[in-house]
Order: structure tokens, then sequence, then C-alpha cells
């Protein structure tokens, strides 16, 4: 009797355990990559700001307001690949290891822009702000995109769509949570972003 009910526990506490592990792995894509958005939820960003951002179709989408889905974790060398759809009004962008989580600028942060009508389009979409110009100025507007952005040291790597827009040499800033835009544009609430996928990968 006694080992039929030590079998039992055993047996249960494997079932408790691997059903622990595949809740974990579900948060994990490929080696060493772990999804920050999937699309089903947004628990791993905080909200800054009064953009109105909610999940729709499977994508996080904003199209008022000016404000960002912020990490809950701070990373430093890192490469990052996000799915992203803009119009041609939107201004937006992925900011990088961010000093301040409560206080997202391109003075604090790392801009990697989205921003297709920026008045100074050298800073425009496929550019670091005022780190690494783009010459000249891929657009984004009406297509899914896709960024890879890598942070290794000072080392900082762009790709959109698999073309390399930024490679420089940068040490700002070091580490911190990263940020997903949704800008006041050119024409104020013209502007639609949405992202479906972010997923990271320590270095």
């Amino acid at each position: 009797m006694k080992r039929r009910l030590a079998v039992t526990i055993a047996l249960a506490l494997g079932g408790f355990g691997a059903l622990w592990h595949a809740q974990e792995a579900s948060s994990q894509t490929g080696a060493g990559w772990t999804i920050l958005f999937d699309g089903k939820s947004l628990n791993n960003w905080d909200m800054i700001g009064d953009a109105n951002w909610k999940l729709a179709d499977g994508v996080a989408v904003a199209d008022k307001g000016n404000g960002f889905l912020v990490s809950k974790n701070a990373y430093g060398d890192f490469q990052i690949k996000a799915e992203f759809w803009v119009n041609d009004d939107a201004n937006s962008g992925i900011f990088i290891r961010c000093e301040d989580p409560k206080k997202v600028d391109a003075k604090l942060c790392y801009e990697v822009n989205i921003y297709d009508k920026r008045p100074k389009p050298e800073y425009g979409t496929g550019a670091i702000v005022d780190v690494a110009k783009v010459e000249p100025m891929p657009k984004a507007g009406g297509k899914w995109n896709t960024y890879e952005i890598t942070a290794q040291g000072p080392h900082l790597v762009v790709v959109l769509n698999g073309v390399k827009t930024v490679d420089v040499q940068d040490s700002q800033h070091k580490s911190g949570p990263l940020a997903l835009q949704y800008g006041p544009g050119v024409v104020k609430d013209a502007g639609i972003v949405k992202f479906r996928k972010v997923e990271i990968k320590p270095l």
C-alpha cells in the first residue's frame, strides 16, 4: 500500500514537472530566443503615456496618443527580432537600452526609428536617431516588416527586411528595457502602428 502511494505521488509530481516545463518552453522559440510578444498578451510590457494600445487579431495596435510599451526586464547585450506594420503617416520605433523605464526618448535610449515621413529623413526609418544616419531612407509603410537589431557592447547593427541599415560603434547606453513606440506624426493621430511578434536573445 505504501509503495503504491509512493509511486502515485512520484507520477503526479513527474506530471506536474512536465507541465511546468512545457509552460516554460512555450515562451521560448529556437535556441536561446525568448518571445516577448506573441499576439496573445501584453504581460511582458508596461504601458507609459496615453497611446491607446490594444490587442486585436493577434497584434498589438495603436492609432492615437503618444506612448510606449516598455519591457518589464532590462537587457544589455542581445539580438531582437520584431515584426511590425505601419501606415505611411506613422511615427514609431524600437527603443533599446533605455536608462529610465518611466521616461523613454532618444536621449535616454537608442531609438531605432520607424518614421517614413520624418522631417529630417536621414534619421528616419532604418536609422538610430542622432547616432547613425541612413541614406537613402527605406520605406516601411503599408506592409509587414522585420527588424533585426543587435547590440553587443558598443557595436550596434540594424537590419530591416534583410538589408543592413546601421553598423556603428557607440557607447552612450549600456543596458535597460526596450520600448515599442506609438508617437505623434506629421498629422496627429493619422498613424497606425502594429506589432505582431517580438523576440529577444541575450548575447
